[in-house]
């Protein structure tokens, strides 16, 4: 398991959710990258409502529009292994937004595998 406390880069990609490369989600292709890279972790969180540089405003309120919604990509881990996977990112992404920010790790805890939940000073959480 990846260890990481402290300092990190989280960087974030906007992207649409009916982006796609080769056939294929875009936001999926990114965390599959991220996770063969062995980046720490990548989530994918979709948005119900954003506009970006084409001005055009995607909602889930409006059925017609409803089938392209804003969709975040979030990526945290250290500065190096980040930057190193920038290229992959810059490959991939062709519309959209990608952000650097920096940020504190303060818990980083995987679950443990005999156990199937996660364990941290004899305490299991649900």
């Amino acid at each position: 398991m990846t260890r990481l406390t402290g300092n990190a880069l989280r960087v974030t990609v906007y992207i649409g959710e009916n982006d796609t490369w080769h056939h294929r989600p875009l936001y999926a292709e990114i965390v599959h990258r991220a996770h063969a890279a062995g980046l720490a972790g990548a989530s994918v969180f979709r948005g119900v409502e954003g506009f970006g540089a084409s001005s055009l405003i995607h909602t889930s309120r409006l059925l017609s529009l409803s089938e392209d919604l804003p969709v975040a990509v979030v990526i945290v881990d250290t500065e190096t292994r980040v930057r190193e996977f920038l290229p992959q990112l810059d490959e991939l992404v062709t519309e959209g937004l990608v952000t650097l920010d920096a940020c504190e790790v303060i818990r980083y805890v995987g679950r443990d595998e005999n156990r199937g939940i996660a364990d941290t000073k004899g305490k299991k959480s649900l």
